[in-house]
């Protein structure tokens, strides 16, 4: 609204008021002389002023005046205007109409309008309308009355009223209310009388001032004070200033507490306007037989240690302290007082065995734990000290709780050291340094990581021809020196032994003789085995040794040929080769002798059979020589003739008898036959004259000899294939140079019987219905012959029918072949027939050709189908995946075709099954054996769709129980209270029974609790109940908030984790404490009167309740002089102290009890000094030191303590001063001390204070106290080191990869090894490891490229914990950036070296290496050229340079560039030995560039060196033999066989600037390795060939 708008509605406003209150005439009215007249007039609101009635028609002869009318007291109000003579006259108002004061008419004013002359009255009554004008008003305004505190409830307590002087109800009706703050106590009546609501109580309140108000209908008031006062009532029982009380003393000692808590035991009357003094006893002690170790002083509650008492025996106390009034036994009180007995260091820690003994396998990792050694003491706080291993050159290390690891797996080596003997020392760190130690005995494990080792890097072995099975041939030896079956050997024969002679005994080695071996004369056969022996580990190792075996037939040397020719040219210098005999010898097993025996002057021949000349030679002087020569083995021996021609100079060429001839020959002229000579001659003499004939042409099929020009067949000869060849005899002489011609010879083919009948077809087949009829013509077979004439004609016949039948089932016409029907068929009997069937020629001898007919017989629909089963039982897992394979039904139908047309009928929602049988789990459908656990199923196999006959079986499915519900816990209360107490293993506690169900089966269902939080206080009994096996001390910690696991035996296991609130209930085990221990004071006699305050008694109890309720007293010395008040601890002037008429002391001791059942008390020292004539002594403390107590981080302004300070005389005050330390602490004129700031234990833990008293005199006195403040430790939850950790791993990390290690320190304790780490949600991507804080990967599938969020907790043992952010960028990695490799070592010793093999493969390379897994199987397709047997265990790897990962292809190349470095790097890691490949998956794409084996030859092995060298051997000797197809070294070494370990069929090599890829051919025909073998035994048998 604007403000011209607000300014008109004001103006407004006004108006309208103006005409209300000075308004026009009420009323106009003509007056009546005559007879008078009457009107009413209005209504008008009351508060009107102005003209109420204008009167018309006055008679001029008359006047008027205004009179009362009734009511003399309202013409007040009004006057008259009137002139005489006038006929007009005016009623109005000399003062605001008020209804109010008008109460007897109801509001109604009346007054006359007299006509003097006459005297006639017109009498008017004005109505006025009455306003709320009036606020009321109380009768007073202050009320006061004294009401016991024993009132009855809705009794009225006092009665108030106020009055409204509106005169309508409305505007006059009164309401009372009490204004806020009002008590509950109390309440209106309508009348005004204020009400008692609810029960009074003196202690809490004794005076209440309530503001009270009376308010009319238009919220008009007034106010008034009502002052109650409470008045106490002898009705309630003392109470302790705490129920409970906490107190300590050292074991063994007497005498009063060291503290009691929270302050000194004080009771007082609960009457605290009457305080009846108090009596303390102590009414129960727990455990009952301490009752007599305490005493109590009846009057203060000090208690004290009457007997000292043993920790280790009794650690706590409960006392139960009962106060009562002296004038009323039955009014009593109760508290507790906890006694804690302090530790000293007086027993020696104790293993809990005194020797242990432990079996380890060989070649444990290093930092692997072997077993934890638990050790307890007796005194506070268990076993507190350092563990170390004696002697320390043992190669295990001890971890500071008790945990032996290994710390040297190299020197784990069973076959050098078996046995590890040693001891544990635990020494405490306080003094005086208790010692215990305990033997330890680890016994190693055998491990296979041995092969086995062969004696000799070869063996050799004989057969003679006095062969027998069964024979001794050798003996192979290997030893293993592991041990059990890691170190028992078996031998094998690997291969070479083809033929099966041999025979290996697998236990002993020894190589005996299978099968005899056919010897032949003058040859040694030569068998190369391979024997393996194999360890029986679990994972095999093996080595493998060549064993070489020699046959030599019988020994009968004797030459080829009876006599050899050889020529020389005349005056050739002596040693020219002149022949080279060729003979037969078992060489080297027998040796032979060569001799000349003629012309041994002349000639002379070698061991080899070379035949040479000693001198030169004159052709002029002899042209021939005939030598006779001799071979002998010295037992038989043989001759032959050598003919030597010297040769002549050669002129003349050979001629022949015709230059052409035709010659005919059959086609079955056996090879090597002659066929005709073709003899040319030559005038020349000698050599030159001597012709060598030689044959052109002839496809190969014929040959000529080279001297005499006889043509012979070489080849066999087809006429059906070529009938003539044409051919080229060409004839050279031995001149220099040669000389030669030639002569044309045609060989005509002339035919035999060589052809046998062929069919169209190896093998026939026919279906025949079984109904077909007899005689039926099934099929006709064709046979041709190539020859001609009667070698041609074909006839047929059966030759065997399987099968057999009697009568034959078949007919076979012998001349054109048909086939016909003989018997009828059964097919049910006989589904098919083999025939033999058979096609010979009409030659002589007669040729036969074969072929087989396969009749298979068509069945007719005739026979059902058969279920394997009538009923199958089948079980399957509850997880079984949709769609998966259930069972297969075997359905057999003995027609035609089987079950192969069948289908099945069935009604199931949720199995599927197929036409071949196959139980399915329908595709959308999953198990749940806790809904359904079983399924029976009728099905009906039918064979075929139409007309189809049937079976039914029966399926009955059981869902057998899988691990898919998590423990379930019941509802729990919260918080589960249980009480503080000593609890231990021995003496444990039962809190809550918790039974967590899981609705699985078997050890599914087998729940196992435990908690994973406060594990060393609470864990679970086997039925469920929640135990406590550790001391509880509400004072210390009243509330656990558990962590508890849930977890079945299930595999795999599942877990529900949950969280309780464990709440520690009082006792009553804390006795109060005094503080201080001893209070002075004194006082002037003559000034003392009764009830003068001298001192406050002040103790603390640190219980709770009841038992921190203190009740004061005096429990010796008491004096009749003084009075202590139970409840406040005041001590006063009892009477006066008129009799005291010398100085005099007063002793006394104070006794502060708890109110707990077994109250606890302690005591002080009270001194009150009675001075008689002045206080000369000035100001004193009570106590010359004080001892306090504050927790530490308490915020500003947290109480630490109260010194006191006496001046002598109540007419003194006292002032304190802080001298030290006063920017930490303050003191106020009370003596109370302050901390201004929150004070930290691990900071400082002890600060002394200076505090100063002044008093008032003048001069002043003045005195110091000393004060020790303790800071408490407060357990603070730990700190981790960084508030976020950043890690990036790659996509392809696998299970149990580090992340990154997360770090937290618990500032209680410099053992930050107490903290539990754990994940604030469970994730299943990411855990972390509870001791180390090592962060790892459970799987990161489908986080590719995402960000991870991880929130880590670290706990300490009082629950008190942290978080911290863990953030982890999960690098997306192509499969191509792993490489992988391959190292021949064990898995175990490849594991143990990861690190070390990072930082080799690092510096080789140059980046940095992450091992991403390491594998016993390489996880794809690899060929892998290897040693047999050896041991193989790939590694996985990324490279990585600046946080980005190197392509595989890049480091495969920097592999190449730096392979030397490499094998240097890998050599100090592994030794030597090492072959190392890298290896790469076989891409789907013929053409790509992947499935490379990359062999980077670590080769040192002496065993390969030798195979290498063996094989190179062979090849060069075979090569020199003859080459073959096949590549004879896989016929040797059987490399084609599949299943072995040493296979190179497919090897593939890449370099970097090139590839290849050579694949074998591996068809092998049976003709190659007959081929192979006969000249294999022809090179061993040594023949010597010219």
């Amino acid at each position: 609204m604007d403000a011209e708008h607000f300014f008109l509605i004001l103006l407004l406003s006004s108006s309208l008021c103006i005409y209300v209150v000075k308004g026009l005439p009420i009323g106009t009215t003509t007056v009546n002389c005559a007879v008078g007249s009457e009107f009413t007039l209005g209504p008008v609101d009351e508060r009107y002023e102005g003209e109420v009635e204008i009167l018309n028609g006055i008679p001029t002869d008359n006047t008027v005046e205004l009179v009362d009318y009734m009511f003399p007291e309202h013409l007040m109000f009004l006057e008259l205007v009137y002139e005489n003579g006038r006929t007009n006259a005016t009623v109005r108002t000399k003062m605001a109409l008020d209804a109010d004061v008008i109460t007897e008419t109801g509001g109604e004013l009346w007054y006359s309008v007299r006509c003097v002359t006459g005297q006639m009255n017109n009498i008017r009554k004005l109505t006025l309308n009455d306003l709320n004008d009036n606020a009321p008003v109380f009768e007073k305004k202050v009320y006061s009355n004294a009401i016991s505190e024993i009132q009855p409830v809705d009794s009225v307590v006092i009665q108030v009223k106020a009055v409204d002087a509106d005169i309508s109800i409305s505007h006059n009706r009164i309401t009372y209310s009490i204004l806020a703050p009002a008590p509950a106590n109390f309440g209106f009546r309508s009348d005004g009388a204020i009400l008692l609501k609810s029960p009074l109580d003196y202690n809490l309140v004794q005076n209440y001032n309530l503001t009270v108000e009376a308010r009319d209908a238009g919220d008009l008031f007034d106010t008034a004070t009502v002052l109650l006062e409470i008045t106490d009532f002898d009705n309630l029982s003392p109470h302790f200033n705490h129920s409970h009380y906490q107190a300590s003393i050292q074991e063994h000692q007497k005498g009063p507490f060291l503290s009691i808590q929270p302050e000194a035991i004080h009771a007082q009357d609960g009457d605290t306007g009457i305080d009846v003094a108090i009596l303390y006893t102590i009414s129960a002690v727990s455990p009952s037989k301490y009752l007599s170790n305490f005493n109590i002083d009846a009057n203060r509650g000090v208690i004290s240690v009457v007997t000292g008492l043993d920790r280790e025996e009794i650690p706590t106390v409960t006392i139960n302290i009962k106060a009562s009034q002296q004038d009323d036994s039955r009014k009593t009180a109760d508290a507790l007082v906890s006694v804690s007995i302090e530790d000293i260091n007086d027993n020696a820690p104790e293993f809990n065995k005194a020797s242990y003994s432990v079996e380890l396998l060989e070649n444990t990792p290093k930092d692997t734990v072997i077993f934890q050694a638990m050790v307890t003491d007796p005194d506070e706080g268990g076993f507190v000290g350092t563990f170390r291993i004696i002697p320390e050159t043992a190669p295990f290390s001890i971890t500071s709780d008790g945990t032996v690891k290994v710390k040297s797996s190299d020197d784990l080596d069973r076959e050098t050291v078996g046995n590890f003997t040693f001891q544990i020392e635990a020494r405490e760190n306080d003094t005086p340094h208790h010692v215990a130690t305990a033997d330890v005995n680890i016994t190693l494990l055998d491990e296979n990581d041995n092969s086995p080792l062969f004696g000799s890097s070869k063996y050799e072995g004989e057969v003679f021809k006095n062969q027998t099975l069964g024979m001794y041939i050798t003996q192979v030896q290997a030893a293993d020196p592991d041990v059990g079956v890691n170190g028992q050997v078996k031998y094998l024969i690997e291969f070479g032994n083809l033929e099966g002679y041999f025979v290996i005994d697998e236990n002993t080695g020894e190589i005996k003789l299978n099968k005899i071996i056919p010897l032949e004369e003058n040859r040694i056969l030569r068998f190369s085995l391979y024997v393996t022996a194999k360890d029986g580990g679990r994972i095999s190792q093996s080595s493998s040794v060549p064993v070489e075996i020699l046959a030599p037939g019988a020994s009968k040397p004797q030459f080829l040929l009876s006599t050899y020719q050889g020529s020389i040219d005349e005056d050739m210098e002596p040693g020219v080769t002149i022949v080279k005999v060729t003979f037969l010898a078992v060489i080297p097993v027998t040796p032979v002798t060569l001799q000349v025996l003629t012309d041994s002057d002349k000639f002379t021949i070698d061991s080899n059979g070379v035949f040479t000349s000693k001198v030169k030679l004159d052709y002029e002087t002899q042209k021939n020589y005939s030598v006779r020569i001799s071979i002998s083995d010295g037992t038989s021996n043989d001759e032959a003739t050598v003919v030597v021609k010297v040769v002549d100079v050669n002129d003349n060429s050979p001629v022949f008898a015709t230059s052409s001839m035709t010659h005919i020959v059959p086609e079955d002229t056996v090879v090597s036959a002659n066929i005709t000579a073709v003899p040319a001659t030559d005038v020349d003499d000698g050599s030159n004259a001597d012709l060598r004939y030689a044959l052109q042409g002839g496809e190969g099929k014929f040959a000529i000899s080279s001297k005499a020009g006889m043509v012979f067949l070489a080849g066999q000869l087809d006429r059906e294939t070529k009938a003539e060849f044409l051919l080229e005899v060409v004839a050279q002489d031995q001149g220099w140079p040669a000389r030669s011609s030639t002569c044309t010879l045609t060989i005509q083919v002339s035919d035999v019987n060589d052809n046998a009948p062929r069919f169209s077809k190896s093998e026939y087949e026919v279906e025949v219905l079984e109904t077909e009829s007899v005689g039926q013509t099934l099929m006709t077979l064709a046979a041709v012959d190539p020859d001609e004439g009667t070698s041609g004609a074909v006839t047929y016949s059966i030759t065997h029918q399987d099968p057999p039948a009697t009568p034959a089932m078949f007919k076979l016409n012998s001349s054109t072949g048909a086939l016909s029907l003989a018997q009828v068929l059964d097919y049910g009997s006989v589904k098919a027939y083999t025939l033999m069937v058979q096609a010979a020629d009409g030659g002589s001898p007669s040729l036969l050709g074969n072929a087989s007919v396969l009749v298979r017989v068509k069945d007719v629909n005739n026979n059902p189908p058969r279920f394997s089963l009538e009923r199958y039982d089948i079980f399957v897992s509850e997880n079984l995946a949709s769609g998966a394979f259930v069972a297969n039904l075997n359905v057999t139908d003995n027609d035609e075709g089987g079950f192969s047309n069948g289908y099945f009928i069935y009604t199931s929602d949720t199995f599927n099954i197929n036409r071949q049988g196959d139980v399915f789990l329908k595709n959308d459908v999953t198990l749940d054996r806790e809904t359904k656990d079983n399924y029976i199923l009728q099905v009906v196999a039918v064979d075929q769709p139409k007309d189809g006959l049937s079976a039914t079986a029966q399926l009955n499915i059981t869902v057998l129980d899988y691990n898919d519900n998590t423990p379930q816990f019941p509802p729990l209360p919260d918080p589960i209270p249980v009480p503080e107490g000593e609890y231990s293993d021995m003496s444990p506690g039962e809190v809550f029974h918790i039974l967590a169900k899981d609705s699985d089966l078997g050890s599914n269902g087998e729940v196992t609790m435990f908690c994973s939080s406060y594990s060393k206080l609470f864990h679970f009994r086997e039925d469920g109940m929640l135990m406590v096996v550790g001391p509880l001390d509400r004072e210390t910690k009243d509330i656990y908030d558990l962590v508890i696991v849930a977890t079945d035996n299930g595999t795999p296991q599942r877990q529900n984790i949950s969280s309780i609130r464990v709440s520690v209930t009082d006792k009553n085990d804390n006795p109060p404490v005094f503080s201080p221990d001893t209070y002075t004071t004194s006082i002037l006699v003559r000034e003392a009167k009764a009830g003068d305050l001298l001192m406050t008694l002040s103790a603390t109890d640190k219980d709770v309740g009841l038992n921190a309720l203190i009740t004061y007293s005096f429990s010796s010395g008491d004096s009749p002089l003084l009075a202590v008040d139970g409840r406040t601890g005041n001590v006063t002037v009892a009477s006066d102290l008129f009799e005291v008429t010398e100085d005099t002391v007063l002793q006394l001791t104070a006794l502060a009890t708890d109110g707990g059942n077994f109250p606890l008390n302690s005591t002080a020292k009270v001194q009150v000094s009675l001075k008689t004539v002045s206080l000369d002594e000035g100001t004193v403390f009570g106590s010359s030191s004080y001892n306090f107590s504050i927790p530490e981080n308490e915020p500003e302004g947290t109480g630490v303590g109260t010194v006191q300070a006496t001046a002598g005389s109540p007419l003194f005050q006292i002032t304190y001063v802080l001298t030290t330390h006063t920017d930490l602490f303050s003191v106020d004129a009370l003596g109370a001390l302050t901390a201004k700031k929150p004070l930290d234990k691990e900071t400082e833990e002890w600060y002394i204070l200076k505090v100063e008293a002044v008093d008032s005199r003048n001069p002043p006195t003045s005195a110091v106290t000393m004060v020790r403040v303790h800071v408490e430790d407060v357990n603070e939850a730990p700190e981790f080191k960084e508030g976020t950790y950043k890690a990036k791993i790659f996509s392809v990390a696998p299970y149990k990869y580090p992340v990154v290690q997360v770090q937290a320190k618990d500032v209680d304790s410099k053992d930050s090894g107490r903290l539990e780490y754990s994940l604030t949600e469970s994730s299943t991507s990411f855990a972390v490891d509870g001791s180390t804080g090592q962060v790892y990967v459970m799987s990161v599938e489908g986080l590719e490229g995402k960000m991870t969020s991880l929130l880590v907790k670290a706990t300490d043992p009082e629950g008190l914990h942290a978080t911290t952010r863990v953030e982890v960028d999960v690098q997306g990695s192509a499969s191509s950036d792993v490489v992988i490799i391959s190292l021949n070592r064990a898995i175990y010793d490849v594991e143990r070296k990861v690190p070390e093999m990072e930082a080799s493969l690092g510096r080789a390379l140059g980046w940095t290496v992450k091992v991403i897994g390491v594998s016993s199987t390489s996880g794809g397709a690899f060929a892998v050229l290897r040693t047999l047997n050896a041991p193989k265990t790939y590694v996985s790897f990324i490279a990585t340079d600046n946080g980005g990962v190197i392509s595989a292809e890049d480091v495969i190349k920097k592999l190449w560039s730096e392979v030397s470095v490499l094998k240097a790097e890998l050599g100090n890691v592994f030794g030597s030995g090492l072959e190392l490949m890298v290896e790469e998956e076989e891409s789907d794409d013929p053409t790509s560039d992947q499935g490379t084996v990359i062999a980077l030859g670590l080769l040192f092995g002496l065993s390969l060196l030798g195979l290498m060298a063996m094989v190179t051997f062979t090849i060069i000797k075979f090569r020199k033999i003859k080459t073959l197809n096949q590549d004879p070294y896989k016929e040797n070494f059987d490399i084609d066989r599949h299943g072995e370990a040493y296979r190179n069929d497919d090897v593939r090599v890449k370099g970097p600037e090139q590839e290849r890829r050579t694949s074998r051919d591996n068809k092998t025909t049976q003709e190659t390795r007959t081929q192979f073998d006969k000249d294999k035994r022809d090179n061993d048998s040594c023949i010597s060939a010219l």
